[in-house]
């Protein structure tokens, strides 16, 4: 199956050191631009002490959205190599982030290419790799009364749900194998009173 892509269970991480400096490489399994957004936040505000922060991700089984940033570091020597790294390991939805602690000395923009492709490298040789199917994700919204419609069908797809509000009036997200999501939102769509939204 084409849907089907290969990514990180958890998040993993890998460090390299070179005259001084300290490379550390944070890899996390990522689904969407907004997530890659919020993290990368989160590590500059928990490494604001830092020089660099140089980032690259790749999204999609097809793995056609992708990005590299060398966040001032010299072009090409940082957010390539990582990105570099991500594609050889055959991975999507990942995100790494290397920052970098600066010793000093200067490494040159060999040393540098070097020194993020490593560090990356072994933070992917700390994760387990798994193999995931392109998802959807499907939010729906129906009334109490409903569950146990709307939860005999999350059986019978065996879906995962990622976010879950039950009360009076309930929410629920799911993650729906991409080629299932047309004939899913179908069937939702014929249970009365249940609205469905796409997420992404």
């Amino acid at each position: 199956m084409e849907d089907t892509y290969r990514t990180i269970a958890a998040p993993a991480e890998g460090l390299y050191k070179e005259k001084g400096s300290k490379f550390i490489a944070l890899a996390y399994p990522v689904y969407s631009e907004e997530e890659v957004k919020e993290i990368y936040a989160g590590i500059k505000k928990q490494y604001y002490d830092a020089r660099h922060h140089c980032y690259a991700y790749c999204l999609g089984a097809d793995k056609s959205r992708y990005r590299a940033n060398d966040d001032g570091e010299p072009n090409h020597s940082a957010g390539d190599p990582i990105l570099g790294q991500i594609r050889s390991a055959d991975l999507s939805n990942v995100l790494v982030v290397v920052i970098r602690y600066f010793g000093g000395i200067k490494l040159g923009v060999s040393g540098l290419i070097y020194a993020y492709k490593t560090a990356t490298a072994e933070a992917l040789a700390n994760a387990t790799v798994v193999e995931k199917h392109e998802t959807a994700l499907l939010q729906l919204r129906f009334e109490y009364l409903q569950m146990n419609e709307v939860m005999s069908l999350v059986k019978e797809y065996n879906l995962e749900m990622r976010d879950q509000q039950f009360e009076l009036s309930c929410q629920l997200t799911l993650e729906v194998r991409k080629n299932l999501k047309e004939e899913l939102k179908a069937k939702v769509e014929n249970l009365a009173g249940v609205e469905v939204q796409e997420l992404f």
